[in-house]
């Protein structure tokens, strides 16, 4: 009998002042990702930031990419721990900014949509203290969904490019690295703003799904 593939979804903050504003340090994400112990990280990292990482270990990637957890956690413990790492990222960097959803609103409506974007962020933060490890909730998942639903309204093109695309190829990658993990503890290490739309997609999978962690 063929053991199935055990897949766990981990949502990170990317900023440090907000993990530690909200109780989620990187030495609370190592005790998490030691307690899962996998066999494969897949992580929010564009395949080429990894490839200039490994050929230059002081190689910070740009633009922001991969986010700070990488550099001071994950990468170190991957090489630790002799886990695999698998980037799964995916953007057009050329092309990016055309589709910022906000670009071409007139400059008073803009201002209004800002702010509203501001207190989504607002109510996402305000759900930090559900379940044992803030953002992977159900409740932070809800008003997650909920903002982006709001976002395809307000720009649909936008939403598809940068939102959409994007998590459609990030699972497209995992879900090759379960065909070619059978039986593995694959980690999946991403923004808890994808953590609803990856329970989506891989909840059809035909493997072992963990989330929340605890």
């Amino acid at each position: 009998m063929n053991t199935l593939t055990v897949v766990g979804v981990l949502g990170t903050i990317h900023n440090e002042e907000l993990r530690q504003t909200y109780n989620c340090s990187l030495d609370l994400y190592k005790e998490i990702i030691e307690e899962f112990s996998p066999d494969i990280i897949c992580g929010e990292v564009h395949p080429n930031a990894w490839d200039k990482y490994c050929k230059n270990k002081g190689e910070r990637g740009y633009w922001g990419e991969p986010a700070s957890e990488y550099w001071e956690l994950i990468f170190p413990l991957c090489e630790n721990n002799k886990i695999k790492f698998v980037p799964i990222d995916w953007f057009e960097l050329d092309v990016w900014n055309n589709f910022d959803p906000f670009a071409e609103l007139p400059e008073g409506v803009r201002e209004n949509i800002m702010r509203m974007d501001d207190e989504w962020f607002d109510k996402q933060m305000a759900t930090h203290s559900f379940g044992r490890i803030p953002f992977n909730s159900l409740e932070f998942d809800t008003i997650t969904r909920a903002k982006y639903e709001w976002l395809e309204q307000l720009n649909p093109r936008s939403y598809n490019f940068r939102w959409k695309i994007r998590n459609q190829i990030m699972i497209e990658r995992v879900r090759n690295t379960v065909n070619s993990s059978q039986g593995k503890k694959i980690l999946c290490i991403i923004g808890a703003d994808h953590n609803y739309i990856f329970i989506d997609e891989l909840i059809r999978q035909d493997i072992e799904l963990k989330y929340p962690l605890r």
